[in-house]
């Protein structure tokens, strides 16, 4: 298969062409050439308005819910909507039934997305049934390819065993996500806690609960170095995932300054909304952990632009309408976002292009021990196609469910196109 993009600017820092505009020519799933006017006869040609293109995107969070809740999204439905959100890469969270905490599991996941257009990672369970009581067998699932381990949706509750997983996967090189919530404080909890849940007569889910959770994450995390006879690899060995409020940005801002091997993402749809947007109970609206306070959007905003925020990630969360359509306090949490994530991140962030791009890309491969991917002659092609300044219309999901708000609204920031295992979509 032969393809030659025309006049598309590059958008990669580890490639000679960052920030220039030139032809690639793909051939046989490589980038044979980068440069001006290139022709070669026979090759499928594509070219775009303000198009750009950048190593394929990874996103570090999405919940597939195959196997066993197919209905809401499977392993072919969550591949094709992450294709047309621009991502070439995805990790899926252990939550399915049965959850990934077997090598079954997890070579079940795996083998389907082997050799397609999106490649999917997957991130075992610490615990059986991501229920926070017995271990799995780690050392057997980063064996078989797990790419890191996380209870998911469940954050991890008990103080010893997060210890444990720590002292455990440091000999490995593996990774541990968490998302910092202490189930105590936020039980029967719909929203924020503040004065919008206030006025409504919502439960509220306090930061402290998100403050509380990291700041022993990082506690524990810094006695675990301490006993630890084994050297930092350079690489984190906590993600934190989710972050959502001013003083959880603090916390992992003074973390990193000590060096401690942290990182941490923001999910895309937590910079679009406020707690305030809730008092019209949309459900499409209800998410864990929920939309800040207006203090706290901005304290996210500059934890992107100085790096205390590694990643954005969609945190792709399908329901079907059963689990949606209810009144507020008994519908479940969650929205999807792999196809609306970089128009957010465009329209939100108040980050230029080329570091959104770097938060989709270079710092997910970092963190998730993944080969880096550049532009340049003799690369495996692994890219994305995009136009940051063209509006869009998100009049169709690709998704198996619809629990998102942003149907039918325009847009900025359009994928175009995505290429990966000698494969093309263009859209």
């Amino acid at each position: 298969m032969k393809v030659l993009i025309r006049s598309v600017r590059i958008i990669d820092k580890n490639s000679p062409f960052n920030g220039q505009i030139k032809d690639i020519l793909i051939r046989d799933g490589k980038i044979s050439e980068v440069g001006d006017s290139l022709a070669d006869e026979g090759a499928l040609v594509k070219e775009g308005n303000g198009l750009c293109v950048s190593p394929g995107w990874v996103d570090m969070r999405v919940a597939s819910r195959d196997p066993g809740f197919e209905h809401k999204e499977d392993l072919d439905s969550v591949r094709t909507a992450a294709a047309h959100g621009g991502f070439t890469e995805i990790v899926l969270l252990p939550n399915s039934e049965p959850v990934v905490h077997s090598k079954d599991t997890l070579n079940y996941i795996k083998n389907s997305g082997r050799g397609g257009l999106v490649a999917l990672h997957v991130a075992a369970s610490i615990t059986r049934k991501a229920q926070g009581v017995d271990f799995t067998e780690m050392i057997d699932l980063h064996t078989a390819g797990a790419i890191a381990f996380t209870d998911g949706e469940h954050p991890v509750q008990n103080a010893d065993l997060f210890l444990k997983t720590i002292l455990y996967l440091q000999p490995l090189n593996a990774l541990l996500m968490n998302r910092p919530e202490d189930k105590q404080l936020t039980v029967f909890g719909q929203m924020h806690e503040g004065v919008t849940s206030t006025l409504i007569g919502m439960k509220g889910m306090p930061s402290l609960a998100e403050e509380m959770m990291l700041n022993r994450d990082l506690k524990l995390l810094e006695y675990a170095l301490e006993k630890s006879a084994f050297p930092l690899t350079g690489q984190p060995m906590l993600h934190v995932s989710l972050v959502s409020t001013t003083e959880a940005v603090e916390l992992i801002r003074e973390a990193k300054k000590k060096g401690l091997p942290v990182t941490c993402d923001v999910a895309a749809h937590q910079l679009a909304f406020e707690d305030k947007d809730l008092l019209d109970f949309d459900t499409n609206l209800k998410v864990n952990p929920p939309f800040r306070a207006s203090s706290d959007h901005e304290a996210i905003r500059q934890g992107l632009s100085d790096g205390t925020i590694d990643a954005i990630v969609s945190d792709h969360n399908p329901h079907d309408e059963e689990c949606k359509n209810l009144e507020f306090d008994h519908a479940d949490f969650g929205i999807t976002g792999l196809e609306t994530a970089f128009s957010l991140a465009v329209m939100h962030s108040g980050l230029k292009t080329e570091d959104i791009v770097e938060k989709f890309t270079t710092q997910p491969r970092h963190i998730l021990r993944l080969p880096e991917v550049t532009i340049g002659a003799g690369s495996e092609a692994n890219l994305t196609f995009f136009e940051p300044e063209s509006e869009w219309v998100f009049d169709k999901t690709y998704s198996k469910s619809k629990n998102t708000p942003f149907l039918g609204q325009k847009l900025k920031g359009a994928v175009r196109g995505v290429f990966n295992n000698s494969r093309l979509d263009w859209y």
